[in-house]
């Protein structure tokens, strides 16, 4: 037979095996001689005839003018309740009843056929020809059974078979040809040398229904075809009127035109991922589309052209700084992944800079009418500021914000970075004023909440032993939440707000965690230095704290936070071989932010939480399973210093000491928007007064005033403390994976920049395809930043997690948070385990700025 029959013998086949029963309608009786074929000759009587469709058996029973004889024929074959045979019922000239039926049980019980000649012809054609060309052959009306047989065979046909398809050879269907002579001229001179350019002409005319000049270069025929499909993928997502710069590019009149537009788009932006960009730009020059002033919001994907993303990013800082927080988050989420941003790490750092704004400012609006409508109890203030959906989200969210706005090389918009900042600090003033009065009509007691006193006596002295017990400097709440959900989910973690002593500084907060203070612990002054007196104790600085510490708790050890994270481990247990409890403390966040380096401290923060997280599972290694987090304070801290109009004058009087939020001493005056308490009121012994602003204000103290402490709020007072149980085994490396890396870097110039990672599918086990990781940069033992977003993977931002499927690259976006290492190598850990899974095998320098 030939390439048309074998077709048709297999779709009747597929359609035998799954009902039993073929009725086949053949109004134009286009189908006759497949049928005389099928039955091997003429027609020479009324009864089944048995023949082969498709390799297998079935009868043959054909309508010759009496439905009810037609019927009685096929009767006694599908009597049973299973017919045994196979049923062709063939009804030449018959157009189906679809009411009123003689056949209707057998169209029920089996399937009711109405192919089309000229649809089935196309399908086998397409072996040997492009879709122009077909559209020809299927032209005329009288077009038969026969002609098209002798078209689809190889021996014989009434057109010579597609040069194009020769030429391109390894391309699969006829869009895939043109995306590819669109994308490249490359085998222009073939089709030149071969005339195939009538058969190209004709393909995308039958394709796109885009009428080309018979007699024009191939350059400009791919030029006109370039921009009928981009400008009409373009206009297709529009959701206004299109320009009038697109008047002259004629538009795709069907809906399979469209969708040929779309494909074609799409395969040069899949297929052609490099060209494409070059190609996109052209259009979008020769067009003048740059130029055109379309609504943001009327723009549909922001794939076709380069100018689309930056204008519906311009849109959405538009939003925000008109303070429609959510409608920018809509936009955000529709429109983030595109193939300008998933191509460029820049572009994409800048829409999750957007996102960021927006967050923080829709939590913004949601804190401060909250707060508006809080009472006076304070114990209820730090209940909504620390409970689980609490508002110590929005410190999370700022703290988020100027992190990532601290590592662009471009920084957003000032206007809505500037709004959302000014979002942000209505709120805390407005926290902070009304948890101060909170405090003053509780006479400055809150009995719900844990003092940070009783941390070391409730808290610390009942863990198993060895014990880790982390002073945090200025680690505020949100900070210590966050520090637990970046730890293995295996390890048994709790998170509690305790509230600080007051004056929230250093001092007084560091005493206030010393073994003894649950019993003993007063705020005092001593030869002219401020202090904290624990029992005859009078502990004015980190040496005597230290001493003090030696003394009261046996087998005692300190470390810094940093000495730890560089130690080897042999040389890490050596250090707390016998240890009962070991101190460790952090000081980067306060030190950061007490000299100036406003900058530096938006980087540090994050940095400081996963280096508490490497530090716990370090030694969790080394045999110490329990810790507690603490912080001496929180902190305030926002972008710029505040104005000197915002400044409130000292008291004066007999002045002990001065912070940049509180006045210690003796006498003085109060100023306006403060507040004066007696050290009695506070339960100290002593004759100290301390003076707080009301609000966010700040005392004329010198130095930035981005970063301080030692107030009254809520960020301030309501400390973190975190216990963690981590089993040595669980901290322990092993090589699960094995998780793959290309892309790095020859150096780090740029803060932020990409790199993909693929997990091997081989790996794992028969029961999972997928494993959730978390991707570091690491120098020295220290983490010295991580993921800030991921292209086609599911990315965590409160974890720094990424889930990789088996087989599946995934581009993350690495934040370089310290820029004072030297050089540094890219990890990947399991975020269940801790194990390694991979690790780049030498350094990368760093070189910013280069």
């Amino acid at each position: 037979m030939h390439p048309l029959h074998d077709y048709i013998s297999k779709q009747l086949a597929e359609r035998l095996k799954a009902r039993k029963i073929v009725v086949w309608y053949d109004v134009r009786r286009e189908f006759a001689s497949f049928i005389t074929e099928l039955r091997g000759g003429a027609r020479t009587n009324d009864e089944a005839v048995p023949v082969v469709v498709g390799g297998m058996g079935a009868r043959l029973i054909e309508y010759d003018g009496s439905m009810f004889e037609l019927r009685a024929v096929v009767e006694p074959f599908v009597c049973s309740d299973a017919p045994a045979e196979c049923i062709i019922v063939y009804l030449p000239g018959c157009e189906r009843d679809r009411h009123g039926s003689v056949l209707m049980e057998l169209e029920k019980a089996g399937d009711c056929y109405e192919p089309q000649l000229k649809r089935l012809a196309r399908n086998v054609l397409r072996q040997r020809y492009t879709d122009g060309v077909i559209d020809e052959m299927l032209a005329p009306e009288r077009v038969s059974y026969e002609d098209l047989a002798r078209a689809s065979s190889d021996t014989s046909s009434t057109e010579p078979p597609s040069i194009l398809k020769s030429i391109f050879h390894n391309i699969s269907g006829s869009d895939g040809i043109i995306a590819s002579w669109l994308s490249s001229d490359e085998r222009d001179a073939e089709i030149e040398r071969k005339e195939a350019t009538r058969e190209l002409v004709k393909l995308v005319r039958s394709k796109l229904g885009l009428e080309l000049p018979d007699d024009a270069a191939l350059p400009k025929l791919r030029s006109i075809t370039l921009r009928y499909v981009l400008a009409g993928e373009f206009r297709i997502d529009l959701r206004s009127s299109p320009p009038s710069v697109l008047d002259a590019i004629p538009a795709p009149n069907t809906k399979d035109e469209e969708a040929v537009v779309r494909e074609l788009a799409h395969q040069l932006r899949t297929r052609f991922t490099d060209a494409y960009p070059a190609m996109a730009d052209r259009v979008e020059a020769e067009l003048g589309l740059r130029d055109v002033a379309l609504p943001a919001g009327t723009l549909g994907s922001i794939d076709t052209f380069r100018f689309e993303e930056r204008m519906l990013l311009a849109h959405c800082g538009d939003l925000v700084a008109a303070k429609k927080f959510d409608e920018a988050l809509d936009v955000i989420s529709g429109r983030e992944h595109s193939f300008w941003l998933d191509r460029d790490v820049g572009r994409k750092a800048q829409w999750e800079a957007c996102r960021r704004m927006a967050e923080l400012g829709s939590l913004g609006m949601a804190v401060r009418a909250a707060v508006g409508k809080a009472g006076g109890d304070a114990n209820a203030w730090i209940d909504a500021y620390a409970t689980k959906e609490g508002w110590f989200r929005l410190d999370q969210a700022q703290r988020r914000l100027e992190a990532w706005v601290a590592n662009l090389d471009d920084e957003p918009d000032e206007r809505p970075l500037g709004v959302v900042r000014g979002v942000y600090e209505d709120a805390c003033r407005a926290m902070a004023d009304g948890f101060t009065k909170a405090l003053v009509v509780a006479k400055w007691t809150v009995s719900a909440f844990l003092h940070q006193t009783r941390i070391y006596s409730e808290v610390v002295s009942e863990q198993p032993k060895p014990v880790a017990y982390f002073f945090v400097d200025a680690m505020r709440f949100e900070m210590g939440v966050e520090l637990s959900e970046r730890l293995p989910k295996s390890a048994e973690v709790s998170v509690r707000p305790a509230v600080c002593a007051l004056p929230s500084i250093t001092p007084i907060g560091m005493a206030a965690l010393q073994p003894g203070a649950s019993s003993s612990f007063s705020v005092t002054e001593q030869a002219g230095t401020l202090g904290v007196r624990i029992d005859d104790a009078f502990l004015p600085d980190l040496a005597a704290r230290k001493k003090f510490a030696a003394s009261r708790v046996p087998r005692l050890t300190d470390v810094a936070l940093d000495e730890l994270l560089s130690l080897q481990p042999s040389k890490l247990a050596k250090r707390i071989e016998g240890a009962q409890v070991i101190i460790v403390r952090s000081q980067e966040i306060d030190h950061a932010g007490e000299r100036g380096f406003t900058f530096q401290a938006r980087q540090v923060m994050d940095t400081v939480i996963d280096n508490l997280a490497r530090a716990i599972r370090k030694l969790a290694a080394a045999g110490v399973e329990h810790c507690v987090l603490t912080a001496d304070h929180g902190h305030l801290f926002f972008p710029s210093d505040r104005d000197e109009s915002m400044r409130i004058d000292a008291p004066g009087g007999g002045e002990i000491d001065l912070h940049r939020r509180c006045w210690i001493g003796r006498g003085g005056a109060t100023p306006p928007g403060c507040v004066r308490v007696t050290a009695s009121a506070l339960g100290y012994d002593s004759d100290l007064d301390f003076v707080f602003p009301f609000g966010s204000g700040v005392f004329k103290s010198g130095g930035d005033l981005a970063f301080h402490h030692g107030g009254p709020s809520l960020q301030e007072m309501v400390i973190p403390v975190v216990t963690v149980r981590m089993k040595a085994r669980e901290a322990e490396r092993s090589t699960a994976g094995p998780v793959t890396a290309t892309g790095l870097p020859n150096a780090v110039t740029n803060r932020i920049f990409s790199v993909t990672i693929q997990l091997d599918g081989k790996s794992l086990s028969l029961f999972s395809n997928e494993l959730v990781v978390r991707p570091l940069l690491v120098s020295a033992g220290k983490q010295v930043g991580g993921v800030g977003m991921a292209v086609d993977g599911d990315f965590d931002r409160a974890t720094g997690c990424v889930t990789l499927q088996a087989g599946k690259p995934v581009t993350v976006a690495f934040l370089l948070s310290d820029e004072s290492s030297p050089s540094l190598r890219v990890v990947v850990q399991d975020a269940t385990t801790d194990a390694e899974l991979y690790r780049s095998s030498t350094d990368i320098p760093v070189r910013l700025g280069v």
